[in-house]
């Protein structure tokens, strides 16, 4: 589906529909009854765009060619990045990218990334397949892409094998407006105005493939990389992000707290959706409704894990000025036997949809804390927003979400309050209906809505009076997803509701997310 015609499909949002009580869902059971409040009295601090962030690594085919192709391609290009992919990007505002890992960050060095294309040396990828990396998406590619798409630029920098040295002098390459040398290498090299970075991650899971660090070490090489590595001035304030835990490692998060809060603006979490464990994880395609409510319960757990991280901040933290960056976060299923295992390709279905949506809508509980997100990743790679295939490109269920979800960017959140029946499948047990609200930064209210029910639809009284238009995303089958042969099998129809006679009710197909304007 190209950009233009999702734009022609917005267009159609004041068309009227009533899709709780036609098509497919009339051979359902019965649609439950819930209700939603909203607390328009007491709102929360700000949803920070950055929390639709993005991230992008070498690995498999997210940045070749996903992303690059060369301006020799015969893909459509422009100065060698694919034209459908940026167009599509550029479409749901994303507003930051974190490169270039995840693991891959701390094998990184940076010259390798600079200078004449074919001058840059071939290395190995060791942490992702062996495969060889050809540098030539390095930092002049990156940058100008972030700039490209409109997004703000997130390093994450090597702490795991290079010395504090080399992340201060790529942070001046990048950011120097002097006549140093490395600022001139820059110039030379075809970028003579410096790059603004407005985020600098100090490693990656130093816990783990970012250099095995127990949290104490950890804690301590942040110090001391942070004290040798700074941006100038002109280039404004620079957010240093630390290397924090994966999943619910509180005690990670404390160590890190305790002994370098003060040197940190941002600490990161890293939660990835698991329906079973790391050697079986389950199928992107083909699971059933148990397996459908297990994965939507994994992806519940990030209220848990972000409100345990929270309280430990809150102990060393309690104005809240250092921020909780989920830079890593999405569906993990197992990848296809026929697939290379570093590539990590995997299908993106209404599932996903369904997860994004109950993530983000967690975000915003949490805004307080959490304040950038990363979605892992941004194409061809685990919870795609897009995937390519040649010259062929097909935008999943996820991008779907974060297209509906762009009103809450730099929105103001309020409490719901939701009274919703449960659902089971296998020895899952869920409520049906998740939900968010937030007025947008023109004043309007928005609300969006999950139904995760796989088989029931939902009635969801909303008030006495008023009414909504937006979009809804659903389909015929829990593991429905775009193909590029169907690429509009899971995409955002037209949806709107006026009050009747029972008040303002609306009717959420089984497995749906809902977003509408509400007007009263």
């Amino acid at each position: 589906m190209t950009v233009g015609r999702l734009k022609a499909a917005a267009a159609a949002l004041a068309c009227t529909v009533m899709l709780g009580t036609s098509g497919a869902a009339a051979a359902r059971p019965a649609a439950e009854s819930a209700s939603v409040s909203i607390d328009l009295e007491h709102p929360g601090p700000t949803i920070e765009p950055a929390v639709y962030g993005q991230f992008s690594e070498h690995l498999g085919n997210g940045i070749y060619p996903g992303i690059w192709v060369g301006p020799d391609s015969p893909i459509p290009n422009t100065n060698g990045y694919r034209n459908d992919v940026v167009a599509a990007l550029k479409h749901i505002h994303v507003p930051v990218l974190r490169w270039p890992g995840g693991c891959f960050a701390d094998q990184y060095d940076w010259r390798d990334g600079i200078g004449p294309r074919a001058k840059r040396p071939v290395r190995v990828n060791a942490s992702w397949g062996g495969v060889e990396e050809t540098n030539a998406f390095g930092t002049h590619e990156f940058m100008d892409f972030a700039e490209l798409i409109g997004a703000d630029a997130y390093i994450s920098g090597n702490m795991g094998s290079m010395e504090p040295r080399a992340m201060a002098q790529w942070v001046e390459y990048m950011t120097s407006p002097s006549h140093s040398s490395l600022a001139e290498e820059r110039r030379a090299n075809g970028r003579d105005k410096p790059w603004h970075l407005k985020y600098l991650g100090f490693g990656n899971e130093t816990w783990g493939c970012g250099g095995e660090m127990t949290a104490e070490v950890s804690a301590m090489t942040h110090r001391r990389f942070q004290t040798f590595v700074s941006a100038p001035s002109q280039n404004g304030p620079m957010v240093r992000v630390a290397s924090g835990a994966s999943g619910d490692d509180y005690a990670f998060t404390d160590t890190m707290m305790r002994l370098a809060a003060d040197k940190m603006d941002a600490i990161s979490l890293h939660y990835y959706t698991l329906r079973g464990g790391w050697d079986k994880k389950g199928g992107a395609l083909g699971f059933d409704d148990a397996g459908w409510a297990k994965q939507i319960e994994r992806a519940r757990r990030m209220d848990e894990i972000i409100t345990g991280h929270s309280t430990v901040m809150d102990k060393y933290d309690p104005k809240k000025r250092v921020g909780l960056f989920v830079d890593e976060w999405g569906n993990w299923f197992d990848s296809d036997p026929k697939e290379d295992l570093g590539v990590l390709y995997q299908q993106n279905s209404l599932l996903d949809a369904v997860t994004a949506a109950t993530t983000l809508n967690i975000f915003h509980r949490h805004s307080d804390r959490v304040r950038l997100g990363a979605i892992a990743q941004m194409i061809n790679v685990l919870q795609a927003m897009i995937l390519t295939d040649g010259a062929k490109m097909v935008l999943t269920p996820t991008y779907h979400v974060f297209d509906m979800y762009q009103p809450f960017m730099g929105a103001t959140p309020y409490p719901v309050t939701i009274q919703s029946p449960t659902f089971k499948a296998g020895d899952t047990t869920l409520p049906m209906v998740d939900a968010t609200a937030a007025r947008g930064k023109d004043g309007q209210l928005w609300l969006a809505l999950v139904n995760a029910d796989p088989e029931r639809a939902a009635q969801v009284k909303l008030g006495a009076e008023g009414s909504v238009k937006g979009s809804v995303l659903t389909a015929d089958e829990i593991d429905a997803h775009n193909s590029f042969d169907h690429p509009d099998t899971v995409a955002p129809r037209p949806f709107a509701q006026r009050a009747g006679k029972n008040g303002l009710i609306l009717n959420l197909p089984s497995k749906s997310v809902v977003v509408v304007e509400v007007d009263r």
